[in-house]
């Protein structure tokens, strides 16, 4: 079976796309598949429009967060909940596009994860600086370097989840604690180009004050929160 996890927050404009081009190449899989969306705690029409779309789509599963809890915890509660020998998950603003799965997916013979990276960010010039900032801090502080660490596109094997399942990072650094585990636990992964497009609607949040002021939070817990306290923790959370 196959997972795809697309968070959301507020995407009114542009989920129904997001789900309906998913469904479509899922559907030329040729095996059993699930959609979920996780809604985290959006204000617009997207819960709505997510009821709907499950009249008329079987496969589709809706997690529901109350309130806005942040990226790296939505991505995290679709993987908890995702049934499939393989999980993917991607952006669902229209700057990905679910058939450039199929360039991660053959990777996943020599790989038990597969990230994209964009070649080209379709991207205002402070988010891709952001970006680099990031990078560079990655480095500096936790000795991670991961080209375009960030990108929305990844697809993993099921039996890595509960290995690599973020603890601390639930906005910027959900991918890094991502790749840190991946590290820490030795397991193989590979990087595939893929295609980035702009914005499809709606407003970017990635770069707010608040988003930025958490991700200084996830690093400092990232950098001294002891390493077999954190893998103890996800253990424990991957089993409630």
């Amino acid at each position: 079976m196959l997972s795809i996890v697309l968070p959301c927050f507020n995407e009114e404009p542009n989920i129904e796309r997001s789900v309906r081009d998913t469904a479509a190449w899922l559907q030329t899989k040729g095996m059993p598949w699930e959609i979920l969306v996780v809604d985290d705690g959006s204000t617009d029409g997207t819960a709505a429009m997510l009821e709907r779309l499950k009249r008329e789509i079987s496969s589709l599963i809706v997690v529901r967060h109350a309130v806005n809890q942040g990226y790296g915890v939505a991505v995290r509660s679709g993987c908890d909940q995702a049934k499939g020998d393989i999980i993917g998950f991607m952006d669902s603003d229209g700057q990905f596009r679910p058939s450039d799965f199929d360039l991660l997916l053959p990777k996943l013979t020599n790989c038990a994860f597969v990230t994209g990276r964009r070649g080209h960010r379709a991207d205002p010039l402070i988010r891709c600086l952001f970006g680099k900032m990031l990078g560079a801090m990655n480095v500096i502080v936790l000795g991670l370097w991961v080209r375009d660490i960030n990108c929305g596109m990844k697809i993993f094997r099921r039996d890595v989840w509960k290995d690599v399942r973020p603890v601390y990072g639930v906005e910027k650094l959900f991918n890094t604690e991502v790749f840190l585990r991946l590290k820490r636990n030795h397991i193989p992964w590979c990087q595939v180009n893929v295609p980035h497009y702009p914005r499809r609607a709606g407003k970017q949040t990635g770069g707010s004050l608040r988003v930025i002021f958490r991700m200084f939070w996830e690093l400092w817990r990232l950098k001294y929160a002891p390493q077999s306290e954190a893998n103890a923790t996800s253990a424990s959370s991957h089993l409630e």
